[in-house]
């Protein structure tokens, strides 16, 4: 396998089979259950077949989804094509990226550019496809705790960035915690936060007594307590601002190295 480009290997002629083209109604039930992944907050990739020169068994138009255990559903072309989608499928789905996938027989060695990965015909049976691959991730998950200026500042600026930001308890998948309350009821949330290994926890207070709340709280040296980046905040929108940045850097650093676009479903 190119670790590279992360590509299978060749397949020699008279291998297996290529796989039937699912039917109409399979395909038709393909947006069914894009929305089945998108209300239960699953990572997927859609691809879609932009272009088709035979012979290729797939057709402009055609789509599908590769899942993070690498299952396809869909149908994008015959088996080896399905293999080098699933293999960029699932790169995509750690990078976070979205990219042009051409499978072509002029391609003499896999090679990378910006917006597009060109890799030879697996199968050395001729025909170039060019398939859109689309990373789409679940909005990031955040819970605020508190009903100050602050917190509310918080609420206002997480939807404007497209993130979901939900009131009550803490939930499954939620990514960051925001506690703005002022001393009111910090510690069950910060408890309940670091229990569920929450990404990112953060608590609006100074060091002093911040350090005073954290105090034999266990995990506590994992709370941002002055939460954000020190950009001189000093309204509610600035502090936000400021918090959401540090966010968003360290989700870019530990997501996706290459600084690619990431799709999230609103």
């Amino acid at each position: 396998m190119n670790e590279f480009l992360g590509m299978p290997a060749p397949r020699p002629r008279g291998g297996a089979p290529d796989p039937r083209p699912v039917s109409e109604e399979v395909a038709g039930d393909l947006d069914a259950r894009v929305a089945s992944l998108r209300s239960g907050r699953e990572p997927y990739v859609l691809a879609t077949v932009v272009r088709a020169q035979r012979p290729t068994s797939a057709k402009a138009g055609d789509r599908a989804l590769v899942l993070p255990d690498g299952t396809i559903e869909g149908f994008v072309g015959g088996v080896c094509a399905t293999d080098t989608v699933r293999a960029q499928g699932l790169r995509l789905l750690r990078t976070g990226d979205s990219t042009l996938l051409r499978i072509t027989p002029e391609a003499e060695a896999p090679h990378e550019e910006e917006g597009l990965v060109a890799v030879g015909q697996p199968c050395l049976s001729g025909g170039t496809l060019e398939i859109f691959l689309e990373a789409v991730l679940p909005p990031v998950l955040v819970h605020v705790h508190g009903d100050g200026p602050i917190a509310r500042a918080f609420v206002a600026v997480g939807r404007a960035l497209g993130y979901r930001v939900e009131p009550g308890p803490i939930t499954e998948g939620t990514s960051v915690v925001l506690v703005a309350s002022h001393g009111v009821g910090e510690e069950p949330v910060l408890r309940d936060a670091l229990a569920r290994g929450v990404p990112y926890v953060g608590l609006i207070a100074s060091r002093r007594r911040g350090a005073a709340v954290l105090e034999g709280l266990e995990g506590g040296e994992r709370v941002r307590v002055p939460a954000g980046l020190d950009i001189g905040a000093r309204t509610p929108g600035e502090v936000a601002v400021s918090v959401y940045a540090e966010i968003i850097a360290e989700r870019r650093s530990g997501v996706s190295a290459s600084g690619g676009r990431v799709r999230q479903e609103m």
